[in-house]
């Protein structure tokens, strides 16, 4: 049987800003990305979600980003590895905190944003988020997009690695991301999504904007929860597996 874990970023409301569906788009998903107060969040929030999470039996992963809480963490900022590395053992270190205070345990990592994408093309930076990682806990998934520098340093690092692919993203032919700026990189089609997930799980395969084909081995789907289909979507891409007999589970069932 085929099993696919999906993972949604959470606790993205900031102070008395609220941003997201994440109590009703938790039903679908096995495992929670929790913002850590530099992208988004504060420590409120971080404490709201992952009790949120844990009471449904979600497993609970940090989620990092650069500090650009303006550019909501998806602006390119000139950082050096050592300041990523701290970055990441600051962040990480602290959810963690807050899963152990609920009586949860901390999953996995999977960086956000700008950060997430410098770190697929570069290694330096790949190398510092894994660094950051393994000081925090080896025990930890690190989830990196599938094919990327990101999942490449995990296992150097002697982490245990999360392939990623997305649902409702268009992607481009090195099999990075397509910019958000380019028309058609987020999916409004909820069939568009459900037949992009059910490829990338059932065949190992994405198609590209243009029409390529390439090979995308998954661990883990990213569901988004801050647009205003993203109930419509969850539900579906969840459906849509399963009506094809794929099982739903957590990274740390795999």
């Amino acid at each position: 049987m085929l099993i696919i874990d999906l993972n949604c970023d959470l606790g993205e409301s900031f102070g008395r800003y609220s941003l997201g569906q994440d109590e009703e788009v938790i039903r679908y998903i096995s495992s929670g990305n929790v913002a850590c107060g530099f992208h988004a969040g504060d420590p409120g929030v971080m404490r709201r979600t992952v009790e949120l999470l844990a009471a449904r039996n979600v497993a609970i992963g940090a989620h990092p980003g650069l500090p650009d809480l303006v550019g909501f963490g998806r602006r390119e900022l000139a950082v050096e590895p050592e300041e990523v590395e701290n970055l990441v053992i600051y962040q990480v270190g602290a959810l963690k905190a807050f899963a152990e205070s609920v009586g949860a345990g901390l999953c996995h990592v999977k960086p956000h944003g700008a950060l997430y994408n410098m770190a697929a093309k570069r290694a330096d930076l790949a190398n510092a988020i894994a660094r950051g990682v393994a000081a925090v806990d080896r025990g930890l998934i690190l989830v990196g997009m599938a094919g990327s520098e990101l999942v490449e340093a995990g296992g150097r690092a002697g982490l245990r690695v999360a392939r990623e692919g997305f649902a409702d993203r268009s992607y481009e032919p090195d099999g990075t991301l397509s910019s958000r700026k380019k028309p058609g990189a987020v999916f409004t089609d909820v069939r568009q999504a459900v037949n992009q997930a059910l490829r990338m799980v059932l065949d190992g395969k994405v198609a590209t904007g243009d029409g390529l084909v390439l090979d995308l081995a998954v661990d883990t789907l990213c569901l988004h929860g801050d647009g205003e289909t993203a109930l419509e979507f969850a539900a579906a891409v969840r459906k849509g597996l399963e009506d094809a007999g794929v099982r739903i589970l957590p990274l740390s069932h795999r």
